[in-house]
């Protein structure tokens, strides 16, 4: 049996990783890459490999040219009730062609995101889960504060804000999000922009009330107002009790 640990350049997953590594379980570290994440996650990436003393196996759907444009532009699909495409294609496929019957895997939920553990066992009733951050009671600010006392710079993707280190312009995000890319990533924006007039498709959708009820519409990036939507500006990083028991746990292996 093989204990994989899922690394995707978040701070939770290094954090997972760190901890299921000085459990004394023998594990294997899986990297699903994607060419539109942040080019700093090469580093961030290399100085996690330091602090895990292992290296990391780099996966890829090749077909897609790891991007997921390509995969907009080949199955002409962006997002829907089943989630984006994207994830389908350079994540959850290159897990499922890499793990075995018998793994034990490991992925970066922290306890704020138990209803997302449960709906993966849902449908996935194959996988033997480890949430090894939801039983030590560790919080997306614990991991990131975690990493800054280890030592290693956050990722440039959560210096900037962004609360999680997705692809630059993840489909998944809504108009706040998408109008923080709009300025910090303007070229990204307006690809995305083209990709949904190529598609006739949008990726996000703004709210407003009418007759006291909230009523949601989608909306194309080319007519998203500037002040649509609200994204917050900074992160939390902050180290509670559970960060620190954790931290004394892989510090005394």
């Amino acid at each position: 049996m093989r204990v994989v640990s899922w690394f995707s350049c978040g701070a939770a997953s290094a954090v997972a990783t760190k901890l299921a590594i000085y459990s004394g379980e023998q594990v294997v570290i899986a990297y699903c890459e994607v060419v539109e994440e942040h080019p700093d996650n090469r580093r961030f990436l290399s100085d996690c490999e330091r602090w895990f003393g292992q290296k990391i196996i780099i996966l890829g759907n090749d077909k897609y040219r790891r991007s997921i444009y390509d995969v907009f532009d080949k199955t002409r699909y962006l997002k829907g009730i089943r989630g984006a495409r994207c994830t389908g294609e350079l994540k959850k496929k290159v897990r499922k062609e890499f793990q075995r019957v018998d793994d034990r895997q490991v992925f970066g939920y922290t306890v704020e995101e138990q209803s997302r553990v449960d709906r993966f066992i849902d449908g996935n009733n194959d996988v033997d889960i480890w949430p090894i951050l939801i039983e030590r009671g560790l919080t997306k600010g614990d991991c990131l504060a975690m990493l800054e006392n280890a030592g290693i710079e956050l990722p440039a993707m959560y210096k900037l804000g962004y609360r999680n280190n997705n692809c630059i312009g993840c489909v998944k995000g809504e108009a706040g999000y998408w109008n923080k890319i709009r300025v910090d990533f303007p070229d990204v924006f307006e690809r995305m922009s083209k990709m949904e007039s190529h598609l006739g498709r949008t990726v996000c959708k703004t709210e407003k009330k009418i007759n006291g009820e909230r009523v949601s519409r989608r909306i194309a990036l080319k007519d998203l107002s500037p002040d649509q939507g609200d994204y917050p500006s900074e992160i939390d990083i902050e180290c509670g009790i559970f960060c620190h028991l954790a931290e004394q746990d892989y510090k005394r292996a």
